[in-house]
């Protein structure tokens, strides 16, 4: 696929491919560049090639074949300590017998720089990810947030150009971890760092980044801003993938310009948007977002598809409702609609019309 970025690219992939056994590819002819001062997120499930694309970027692992590029030089044999890359870990990897100011003095002690230099640049370090004051305390006297903002200061104090991130809140708690999400991506931005990050979180890929690259199988399968890969997913992959998804199979009947005409497997007629389908008689995957349906007559739109439906379960869950459908043979279709007045609640058993509009659904690969 291509990738088009503004700007000119900082860190670029070409071609990288990455095999341990000379056989199996776990990266497969990867192309990717970044702009400076970007926010780029490296989503998937286990296995899909990330976080090698993040181990070869940093130096922990040589692409078998290709190119990757830091400011147009190329960085393939450059070792990792040379490469002014700053990382943070999930486990924090902090050194237990060194104080927290030891502990960000480190990288810098490494770089030759001078000790009243190095005082500052700790203090200002500390300072930017508010634990100016723990300087003197070890990191077995932190809990594990501190321990990670302490991780995240020791990245930066050198200021490099390039931050990289390794699942670096899968070990925090829910409520710290949204903290945590809001702070990394608020201090990136205002110092202006390139960072990678990896998760196979994907509210937090959603909520932290500029651009998101989809991994599965070892590519890129959707690389965009992340309203556009939740709003027009272009294969099944990133639909499932990313946020919930109502999918129905079937069969392309028509395809008219923006629209097709799909006939699912239950015999029903629908009309949808054609993403990933070229020809009559190609098998589909139909998507739809739960928010994009309606059951309230009323609120239905001029050219919304209708459809009949069946409520198997209605759950309050305060600021929405989230009900359970037969649809199409179904069982599993979701809506979910705003608590607001005028919506009506559903019993099990009832019997109800839903709809959507045809461009809110996608016909994607089978």
């Amino acid at each position: 696929m291509a990738d088009s970025t503004t700007g000119e690219a900082f860190v670029e992939f070409e071609r990288v491919q990455k095999s341990y056994d000379g056989e199996n590819l776990v990266v497969k002819d990867l192309n990717l560049s970044m702009p400076k001062g970007e926010f780029l997120t490296m989503l998937g499930p286990s296995g899909s090639g990330k976080t090698t694309c993040l181990m070869m970027l940093a130096g922990f692992e040589t692409a078998t074949h290709g190119d990757i590029r830091l400011g147009g030089t190329s960085i393939n044999n450059i070792p990792p300590h040379k490469r002014g890359i700053g990382m943070v870990f999930q486990n924090y990897a902090l050194f237990p017998h060194m104080t927290i100011a030891e502990n960000l003095s480190f990288p810098l002690e490494v770089r030759k720089i001078g000790k009243s230099e190095r005082e500052k640049k700790v203090q200002h370090a500390l300072d930017m990810v508010e634990m100016g004051a723990f300087g003197g305390r070890r990191p077995a006297q932190l809990s594990g947030g501190q321990q990670q903002r302490i991780a995240l200061a020791r990245a930066l104090v050198f200021e490099p150009e390039l931050v990289l991130m390794d699942e670096p809140l899968g070990a925090l708690d829910k409520q710290l971890r949204e903290k945590m999400q809001f702070e990394i991506t608020d201090l990136a931005h205002r110092l202006g760092i390139t960072t990678v990050y990896v998760t196979h979180d994907q509210t937090e890929a959603l909520t932290m980044s500029d651009r998101v690259a989809v991994f599965d199988d070892g590519r890129i399968q959707q690389l965009a801003p992340p309203d556009l890969l939740y709003e027009e997913p272009e294969n099944s992959f990133v639909a499932q993938f990313i946020g919930e998804n109502n999918t129905m199979l079937g069969v392309v009947k028509e395809i008219r310009g923006e629209e097709a005409l799909v006939q699912l497997d239950g015999g029903e007629l629908i009309d949808c948007k054609p993403v990933n389908v070229t020809a009559v008689g190609d098998r589909t995957r139909v998507s739809i977002r739960p928010e994009r349906v309606e059951y309230n007559p009323e609120r239905l739109k001029p050219g919304a598809h209708t459809l009949k439906a069946e409520v198997l379960e209605f759950i309050y869950m305060g600021d929405i409702f989230r009900t359970r459908l037969r649809v199409a043979g179904n069982d599993e279709f979701i809506i979910k609609t705003r608590n607001a007045p005028d919506q009506r609640r559903l019993s099990p058993g009832e019997q109800i019309e839903i709809g959507w509009l045809p461009q809110d659904c996608r016909a994607l690969d089978a």
